[in-house]
């Protein structure tokens, strides 16, 4: 009869332990597939954030800028047509490698009338020294070819973005056009490295763009 009762009861003891673990049995393998899915979705949420807020952040939410390039003013000091022609041309081949404005336009595209975000890019020269190509090939302290200018930015309205001077020279060999190439690798530069306003802080005015004196 004691045989019987131990018998029972460890039959009891073994169905119990049985029913506990059953529902382990199933629910593990379910657990386990539940937190598969979970990384599975965090490693593909997560790329996704880095990657719109990497390009929210070069973007700025703002409109890449345009820009005009008129031609160039050549003042008073006795500028060679040539000079200015290669200013010109020079300066839009700089400002299209730079990669700094969406599209670069010359003065008188009529493509560029519809543009939003248009800046128009104003060159005066305000010194030149013509130099000697012969007289840098003789001598390290004369002969060098000077060019000295101011340049703006403006809108279409005539305001005011941004303005720098810059040299342009040749010292030592080299052409004397070779002045132009480097006053527009110099202006392209000055650019690049300053920051544009954002389009919607700039008021439109009512006066028309003339550089100012």
């Amino acid at each position: 009869m004691t045989n019987k009762k131990t018998s029972l009861a460890a039959t009891k003891t073994t169905l119990g332990r049985s029913g506990f673990h059953q529902p382990n049995k199933h629910c593990g393998p379910l657990a386990a597939v539940i937190l598969l899915l979970g990384a599975l979705q965090l490693q593909v949420f997560v790329p996704t954030v880095v990657a719109e807020s990497s390009t929210d952040g070069k973007s700025g939410g703002t409109r890449p800028w345009s820009v005009q390039v008129d031609k160039v003013d050549p003042g008073d000091v006795g500028l060679d047509p040539s000079f200015g022609t290669a200013i010109y041309e020079n300066l839009l081949e700089e400002l299209t490698t730079t990669e700094q404005f969406k599209q670069v336009f010359r003065s008188g595209d009529r493509n560029a009338n519809d543009v939003p975000g248009l800046l128009i890019l104003k060159t005066a020269v305000q010194k030149y020294t013509p130099g000697s190509e012969t007289r840098r090939a003789v001598t390290t302290v004369s002969g060098a070819t000077k060019l000295n200018v101011r340049v703006q930015l403006v809108t279409r309205e005539g305001q005011v973005v941004q303005e720098h001077v810059v040299d342009g020279n040749v010292r030592f060999i080299g052409g004397n056009l070779r002045a132009t190439h480097n006053l527009a690798h110099n202006v392209a530069a000055i650019l690049k490295r300053s920051t544009l306003p954002e389009q919607a802080d700039l008021v439109p005015e009512q006066e028309t763009g003339k550089m100012s004196k």
